[in-house]
């Protein structure tokens, strides 16, 4: 008690910044190194369409309940709008409009001729049948087939959707057309347009981003140890190539929590703990338990966050001991945590080129999809090798030359050729 009687108050934990705060703090920063001119920043960092739909759907018992999605298109300078759709109960606006932000500069950085889109709808999944699945992505496609297509925008898989319901979104939006239209989504199952390689395009692009920043710091990719946060198609695709390729994975995590091994985990204990569909808290082995947070502090070479948003915080940046980070989530580390991390000398790869690999793969899908015309996987995993490899090198390069973070140089020379294509462009009338 104090003296007046009182029961003092704890101080409240310090608020964490929405997505959409970071985005726009990352933007700011380095539009002011560039000096741009204030009307096309106010152009640049300012979504071009927001779509908010609120639609009913009927549940298998006969009731109806109303679900809310968005579609936003950041940017279409460059081309047409592309990203992925997101399915999960916090899904808001905000979130929707950082990641359209993120997708323009990672199209960019990895020079795609695309703009930034993003959707999502707010829902949890596990508590839906497949009809009742199928029922809400078609409904949703139905509500924002006004502002996609293969020449407007081309939405993707991204966090709780997949291969099955970008067919769903397909066929309904080429029903509505009247012919088939498989250009209008990327991410596809491989018998109606797909391509070769996207389920772990994502993941491999991670690895080969792992190869350019250890050769980059004369470390060897064999026997380097490697913890993952999230365990989904991206988290574990990486950690299946990162082992492949002589890596110790030590540590791996979903949302339930995480396993850890120093010794290291072969793929296989892995792969059966997922096939069998615990949550990996609930796995038992010659492994210690431990959460989300403490993997993040582990003692390794790489770190590679691969879930949700703002994990790395001023909070817990002191704490890390990774000696690089691969972001293959969008947005895993608030502007505050990444200047520790520089004072710490830990080298990042920002998100926007080291998980551009599930981008460029559709852009190769999509390519195939107009010409009608497929590759073979080895072709594709070849060019989004060349791809990654010179996007990393120019990053690299530049950041080196300009005494920048891999970040700020990412976003420098993705700004650069946003802004060249809006001069040349103008605005219209």
């Amino acid at each position: 008690m104090t003296a007046g009687g009182a029961v003092p108050v704890p101080a409240p934990a310090p608020a964490v910044e929405s997505a959409y705060q970071t985005a726009l703090a990352q933007f700011d920063k380095v539009a002011e190194r560039l000096h741009l001119d204030p009307s096309l920043r106010e152009v640049m960092r300012t979504p071009r369409r927001e779509l908010t739909v609120n639609f009913p759907v009927k549940m298998d018992d006969g009731t109806i309940r109303v679900f809310t999605g968005y579609r936003v298109q950041h940017s279409t300078a460059r081309g047409p709008a592309k990203g992925g759709i997101r399915y999960h109960p916090m899904v808001t606006l905000d979130e929707v409009k950082a990641l359209a932000m993120w997708m323009t500069w990672k199209c960019a950085v990895v020079n795609l001729p695309y703009g930034g889109a993003k959707g999502g709808v707010a829902v949890d999944t596990k508590l839906l049948s497949e009809t009742e699945l199928e029922r809400l992505t078609r409904r949703y496609a139905s509500e924002i087939q006004i502002i996609i297509g293969p020449e407007k925008d081309i939405p993707a898989p991204d966090m709780g959707t997949d291969a099955r319901i970008m067919a769903w979104i397909m066929d309904t939006y080429s029903m509505n057309q009247g012919y088939v239209v498989p250009g209008v989504v990327t991410g596809k199952p491989i018998s109606v347009g797909g391509t070769r390689g996207r389920v772990d395009a994502t993941g491999r692009g991670i690895l080969y981003i792992a190869q350019e920043a250890c050769r980059a710091h004369g470390m060897s990719l064999e026997g380097a140890t490697v913890a993952v946060q999230g365990f989904g198609n991206v988290g574990s695709n990486a950690a299946r190539l990162l082992r492949s390729q002589g890596c110790r994975l030590v540590a791996v995590s979903d949302a339930s929590g995480g396993v850890y091994n120093p010794k290291g985990f072969e793929w296989h204990e892995l792969q059966a703990i997922k096939e069998h569909g615990l949550p990996l808290s609930q796995a038992s082995g010659d492994f210690e338990h431990i959460t989300n947070a403490e993997l993040l502090e582990l003692p390794v070479d790489i770190l590679v966050p691969a879930a949700l948003e703002n994990q790395i915080t001023a909070r817990n940046a002191p704490h890390v001991r990774a000696k690089i980070i691969i972001e293959g989530a969008n947005g895993p580390t608030t502007p505050e945590a990444d200047l520790i991390l520089e004072e710490k000398g830990v080298f990042v790869v920002p998100d926007i080129l080291a998980n551009a690999g599930g981008v460029v793969v559709s852009y190769f899908e999509w390519v195939q999809d107009l010409q009608s015309f497929f590759w073979e996987e080895e072709e594709v995993n070849l060019r989004l090798k060349r791809i990654m490899t010179r996007s990393f090198d120019e990053v690299y390069t530049l950041a080196t030359r300009e005494g920048v973070s891999m970040r700020e140089a990412a976003y420098i020379l993705a700004l650069r050729r946003e802004e060249e294509a809006l001069r040349y462009r103008g605005i219209f009338p």
